[in-house]
């Protein structure tokens, strides 16, 4: 047990502090009894007491450690992203309804959300990453769209990006990697918003990859969480990969996260939704994209593969 990184810790700092305690109370009985054989049945009394001290303080101290480690593999803060892929306007609106349809889902579930823009959202939640992990990928949708004069169904695909928010990271930004842009954030939220330069995009240029951040009133706080952000993605980049390189090694596997991978399709004619990694279909497709997705969830965490009858490919 390391007493100082135990003390730099918030949550067992104070624990540390009366374990601390306890061993100085134990030097001190037994610097007593070097003094004083005669005291021999007193220290043995005091010593027990100690014991079972210590023993309570280190159960306290390892189930938080546990719990600090299960935070860091499964966050309780995640970032939902969306992007339109194939099928135009349509594809656009699928988007946003995804991004509707996991909000409506974490109201249900009693976790707090914010949106950093139409397709990015913040979700704070217990359990948020464990349950929501296996969303990230293609989704597909088969249905007449409003603006169809001929009623021909159209297939459209938008994909999802769940990034867990984690505390560590195993790698460092350099800044001189990045380029940052300042512009006036939009939509509600007074004449103050309008403006100031609040809004903040971070561009990663040895990858590419961009954020955008105009939710928090502040550019400093916009260039926090856009920097969040793109840890998170640069994070998620790096797991891909690796699950890619070891990807034949697991027997079952439900997916890599890949946003690449097409995971399941939303078939509004018939009445269907098919996870095609579990090969199961869900029907009340309304219900569906009104966040009723707790079966789907549910099953994805067993990873049980069924027999799903008129998935599409």
């Amino acid at each position: 047990m390391n007493l100082d990184e135990l003390k730099n810790n918030p949550r067992t700092q104070y624990l540390a502090q009366e374990y601390e305690k306890l061993l100085k109370q134990e030097a001190e009985l037994e610097a007593l009894l070097a003094g004083d054989a005669s005291l021999v049945d007193m220290v043995t009394e005091e010593r027990s007491g100690i014991s079972i001290q210590k023993e309570a303080l280190e159960k306290q101290i390892a189930d938080i450690e546990k719990a600090e480690v299960e935070e860091e593999e499964f966050p309780n803060v995640i970032i939902l992203e969306a992007r339109a892929g194939a099928g135009g306007d349509e594809a656009a609106i699928f988007a946003t309804q995804l991004v509707e349809m996991y909000q409506r889902f974490a109201d249900s579930r009693g976790w707090n959300t914010k949106h950093l823009d139409v397709y990015t959202l913040e979700i704070k939640g217990k359990d948020v990453y464990k349950l929501l992990r296996f969303e990230t990928g293609v989704h597909r949708v088969q249905r007449v769209p409003a603006t169809e004069k001929n009623g021909r169904i159209h297939t459209s695909t938008a994909s999802i990006a769940i990034l867990p928010m984690r505390k560590k990271v195993n790698f460092v930004i350099n800044p001189t990697d990045l380029e940052m842009e300042y512009s006036r954030s939009g939509g509600a939220g007074g004449q103050n918003v309008n403006k100031v330069e609040t809004a903040v995009r971070l561009i990663h240029k040895p990858t590419g990859i961009d954020v955008r951040s105009t939710s928090e009133r502040s550019q400093h706080d916009n260039r926090e969480k856009a920097m969040q952000i793109l840890t998170a993605k640069l994070q998620q980049l790096k797991e891909e990969e690796e699950a890619k390189k070891y990807s034949g090694d697991r027997k079952a596997q439900i997916g890599t996260a890949d946003r690449s991978e097409k995971i399941r399709t939303y078939n509004f004619p018939q009445d269907r939704v098919t996870d095609h990694r579990i090969r199961q279909n869900f029907s009340n497709i309304e219900g569906v994209m009104l966040g009723k997705i707790d079966k789907i969830v549910d099953a994805l965490q067993t990873g049980e593969v069924g027999e799903a009858e008129g998935s599409e490919d």
